[in-house]
Parts: C-alpha cells; sequence; structure tokens
C-alpha cells in the first residue's frame, strides 16, 4: 500500500468544525443533524479504503438518546468503540473468537454518552480486547495512521483516532486501559484525556477486575470538545466522592508547579519524543509556570507486575469467554498475543497475591508525586508511531513483548493508581507523524490538566492534517 497522508475534510456540512461549533450550528437551526450524519457517513466511506477505520455502521440512522435535545452536543455525529455495549448492534471487541449478535442492552456509560446529545453512527475498530498498542489483527487489515498510512495509528482506540484525525468525525469515544486513550491521541495528532477512576460511569469490563484499569473518555481535535463533552457527561451522573469539573473554558491564572520526566525507569525516550516534551516544557516555563526535573517511582518490578494483570485479563478472558460473552466463543481463535499474554500468566499464577499487593500500594506512590509537583509532564509513548508490523499479534510473543513494554513505558501508571492523565500533540517528527506529551494530575484535578492544554493550544494551534504544510 502506498504511504500517505489521508484526510476527508472538504465543503460539505462538517466543514472543518470542531464539535462544539457543530452543536451551536445545530443549536442555530443553521445544519441539522440528518445533514451532518449523511456528511460523516459520506466521510466515513471516503477514507475506509485506506485506513479501514468503523467496524460496525448503524443501519436505519444514527442512535441517539430520547432526551438527546437536552445535550450540549446535540446533533454532533460521533462513534462508539467496538467494546461497549449499544443495544441493536453488535460487540465484537475485535476478535473472531465468536461472532457478535446484537446486544441486548445498553450498556451505563452508552447512555452517558448518549446523554450528552452525540449521534452514533457505528462502532469502530479496535485489536483484541483492546489488549494490543497497535490497531493490528491476525488476519484482518489493520487500522492505519491518516498522517502517514505505513504507520500504526496506536490502540487500542486506533479506529476512533483515525476517524477523528481524518476529519471523519470531530470526536469519538475511546476507552483506556493502559494508556488507550492517550496512546492513540499521541500517534494521531490528538487530544485524549483518561479522567480519574469514576469520574464517568464504570465500564462494564473494568469493573468486574480485582484492580478496575478501564476508564472511558473521547479523542477530539480541540480541547474545548472534550472539556464539552466532560461537562455534558458530569451534567449527566456526577460522581460525588471527586471534586466537579464543570465546563472548563480556557487557561487558569495561577502558576504550577510542574514535574518534568523525560525517560522511563524502563525504556530511554527517542529523539523526536524528547525534543517533543522539552520543548513543551519551555513553553510552559515561558507561560510562568515553574519546571523542575521529577523521577517517576515505577520502575522494573512495577511493570513485571503489570505484564502479570495484564496476562491475568487475557487468561479470565479465555476461561470464561462462553459464559461471559457467547456460548460459541471458541479460545482457540484467539490471537498470538492474548494467546501468549494467557500462557505467560498460567506459569507463573502463584504470584497473582504479591502482584496486586504491589499494584494496590502504587497509588499511594502516585499520590506522593504530587506533594512537590502540580502536574508531572513527560512522554506519553518511548517512541514515534512504529510501521504497520512492528506491533502485529503475528510477532513473536517474546519478542512483541518486548516491543510493547519498550514503547508503552508511562501510560499503565495512571490506569493502575486512577489518576487523570491527558495526551496532546507535541512537536511533529522529522517524517511528519504526531509526537504526543503528556500531563498527569493528582486523583480528581481534571481541571488543572484542561487549563494547561487549553494555554498550549492558544500558545500554539495544533498542527492540522489537512493543512499543506502538514504534509509528510
Amino acid at each position: 500500500m502506498a504511504d500517505e497522508r489521508v484526510h476527508a475534510f472538504g465543503d460539505d456540512a462538517l466543514g472543518e468544525h470542531d464539535a462544539v461549533a457543530l452543536a451551536a450550528l445545530v443549536k442555530a437551526r443553521e445544519v441539522s443533524p440528518a445533514e451532518l450524519a449523511a456528511a460523516a457517513a459520506a466521510r466515513a466511506e471516503q477514507v475506509d479504503a485506506a485506513l479501514a477505520p468503523v467496524a460496525f455502521a448503524a443501519h436505519g440512522g444514527p442512535r441517539t438518546a430520547p432526551a438527546g435535545e437536552g445535550g450540549a452536543l446535540y446533533g454532533v455525529p460521533s462513534y462508539l468503540k467496538d467494546n461497549v455495549d449499544l443495544r441493536g448492534m453488535p460487540t465484537t471487541h475485535g476478535t473472531s473468537a465468536f461472532r457478535a449478535k446484537p446486544a441486548r442492552r445498553t450498556a451505563g456509560f452508552a447512555e452517558q454518552f448518549l446523554g450528552t446529545g452525540l449521534a452514533v453512527l457505528g462502532k469502530t475498530r479496535l485489536p483484541e480486547f483492546g489488549l494490543n498498542a497497535s490497531t493490528e489483527f491476525a488476519e484482518a487489515r489493520p487500522v492505519r495512521n491518516p498522517w502517514r498510512t505505513s504507520h500504526s495509528p496506536g490502540a487500542s482506540s486506533g479506529g476512533s483516532a483515525a476517524l477523528v484525525a481524518a476529519g471523519v468525525v470531530p470526536i469519538a469515544h475511546a476507552n483506556d486501559g493502559g494508556g488507550s486513550i492517550r496512546i492513540p491521541a499521541a500517534c494521531c495528532g490528538l487530544v485524549g484525556l483518561k479522567p480519574t477512576r469514576g469520574r464517568l460511569v464504570p465500564n462494564d469490563q473494568g469493573r468486574r477486575l480485582p484492580i478496575d484499569l478501564v476508564t472511558d473518555g473521547v479523542l477530539t481535535r480541540s480541547v474545548r470538545d472534550t472539556a464539552a463533552f466532560f461537562a455534558a457527561a458530569e451534567r449527566h451522573r456526577r460522581n460525588p466522592g471527586l471534586p466537579p469539573l464543570g465546563l472548563v473554558e480556557g487557561p487558569g491564572d495561577r502558576p504550577v508547579r510542574i514535574g518534568l520526566v523525560v525517560d522511563s525507569p524502563l525504556a530511554v525516550s527517542d529523539g523526536p519524543t524528547r525534543r517533543a516534551v522539552e520543548r513543551t516544557a519551555e513553553r510552559l516555563e515561558t507561560m510562568g509556570h515553574k519546571v523542575v526535573p521529577a523521577t517517576l517511582p515505577f520502575g522494573e518490578e512495577f511493570s513485571r507486575d503489570f505484564t502479570m494483570y495484564w496476562g491475568y485479563i487475557a487468561f479470565l478472558i479465555a476461561t470464561t469467554g462462553k459464559v461471559l460473552l457467547d456460548p460459541g466463543f471458541q479460545a482457540g481463535k484467539l490471537d498470538g498475543l492474548t494467546t501468549g499474554l494467557r500462557r505467560s500468566f498460567h506459569r507463573e499464577f502463584h504470584r497473582v497475591p504479591g502482584v496486586l499487593r504491589r499494584l494496590r500500594r502504587a497509588e499511594a506512590a502516585y499520590a506522593g508525586l504530587f506533594r512537590d509537583h502540580d502536574v508531572i509532564l513527560s512522554p506519553v509513548l518511548a517512541h514515534t508511531p512504529p510501521p504497520i508490523g512492528h506491533l502485529s499479534p503475528n510477532v513473536a510473543f517474546g519478542e512483541l513483548l518486548e516491543r510493547l513494554r519498550r514503547y508503552v513505558a508511562f501510560t499503565p501508571v495512571n490506569n493502575v493508581t486512577g489518576g487523570p492523565g491527558i495526551a496532546l500533540p507535541g512537536e511533529a517528527a522529522g517524517n511528519g507523524l504526531p509526537v504526543g506529551v503528556h500531563l498527569s494530575a493528582a486523583h480528581g484535578q481534571e481541571r488543572v490538566l484542561l487549563e494547561l492544554a487549553f494555554a498550549l493550544e492558544a500558545d500554539r494551534p495544533w498542527r492540522r492534517i489537512q493543512d499543506d504544510a502538514a504534509a509528510v
């Protein structure tokens, strides 16, 4: 396949607007939800051959909440990731191990998503059960990065990221069990906020686990779209155990203490990643914030424990699939990564009590980071988006696991501890691919992350895929 830049921006009802702008046009009756849905469906069809981001297209028109007109994002077209149930649509979890039937119920988070007013046009593709950091499959065609189609869009929300980056929709659902909102945001030049655990309605898969790693959210092209979604979601359901977030509308007005981390204890960041983070630090200092070096208290033992827990999830999938997913579930059809993780866990299952004890203790270590800092600035990933094939589930398991550990060297900390983190576009790599930077904060402090994101976006608006200057 030719290596190209692909987008669907054009002179239609969607134009180049973000979700907030489109919702305002709908409210002013300058455009209808039906017109926006038709334009998005046409754009999805336009990019499908190159990017393959859609798992399922809704038949009979987009799905909306009965009281959707009350949502702040009413009429804006979007997609759900294909691991959340929406009644009447299949949920495949990206696997060939069973044939998905239309869901009989709508998951709690999907109700919250619809409650913001968004109109769901279908489901987006993810790697098998969201376990990989690239949206690739053992046999099916991969999802590709709109900025360079020879490269990965990240995962596991890679289908959603490809749609948003390519201009099909301005906002799409994503969820994050080890970085799966923030990784595709970094790979595709998007904004991706993983909220504090419990900020949104709990994910059905995550809350069954001893440690709930999974949080839901969205991928967007503008900070204000992310802020608008979380404000609208909070109006649907607010967790009284967390500080209210409300609608964040711009930069904050106080200096912030920022701890700078460039390398992980597990991996030395590559040149483009290091430059993106260091130049973001310089920009933040110019704005009046204090940036000092920091060290993450999570090293090799944390990585081994997280990998073990990752294997535990694969083991549960393989052993409970017939009960929880479908009677026709066939564990023998799971891909090489899921199978390898399952077998690796089975060899060391006696370690589980110690693993769970240490992972639970990580929350206190995470909280300790914010005694001297308000925010930690780091890379999202240790290197730029890899080419398609580098993280294929067909790579020998041992080699694939080592590649993943070297690549996903920062994001899992927030999943284990429940802390919020946001991925933002940084300076691009020399080959034109996006590079993401990551901001983390204490539990419940999404506001400070969004305020810094607004400041960085205002200081230097994100690069746009549709601009000639963005060409590879």
